[in-house]
């Protein structure tokens, strides 16, 4: 299985980094994850938020490959964790797709299969990273009936 994860920006906290590492070396087993970190977009006095967004689409768009979308967004379907394993099953290359600070334009949006969200809470575009790695790598664990899950 391959997963693609775009986010934009580099993690900037380290315990969020690590627990990053962390379930990427779990994940290893499982599938060939490539985490591709497109350039963080800043507010500045001379743009919008909406430009940030439109922006930051445009390098998101840029790097999604074929193969099942997810958009990650508060807004999208809520699944539970055996559901997300059963998606990750009918797929064999998925690409999950983080939105910046200011959240997911648009287009990324239209662009996707599917657009999901992990809690009805708002979570900042750093710390999602590590409960979507830890959720991708709970689903591993549950298609291959280990215990993490249970």
């Amino acid at each position: 299985m391959n997963i693609r994860i775009i986010s934009p920006g580099k993690t900037k906290q380290s315990f969020i980094q690590d627990g990053i590492d962390e379930y990427m070396k779990r994940l290893k087993p499982f599938a060939k994850i490539d985490w591709i970190t497109t350039p963080d977009q800043a507010l500045r006095k001379t743009n919008t938020i909406e430009i940030v967004k439109q922006t930051e689409a445009e390098h998101i768009l840029k790097r999604i490959e074929p193969g099942f979308t997810v958009a990650l967004d508060e807004h999208g379907k809520e699944m539970s964790s055996p559901e997300l394993a059963d998606l990750l099953s009918k797929n064999e290359r998925m690409q999950f797709v983080i939105g910046g600070v200011y959240g997911m334009s648009d287009e990324v949006r239209g662009k996707s299969d599917l657009v999901l969200s992990f809690s009805r809470f708002t979570m900042t575009h750093q710390m999602i990273r590590l409960v979507l790695i830890e959720q991708i790598y709970r689903a591993f664990t549950i298609l291959s009936h280990k215990k993490y899950h249970y």
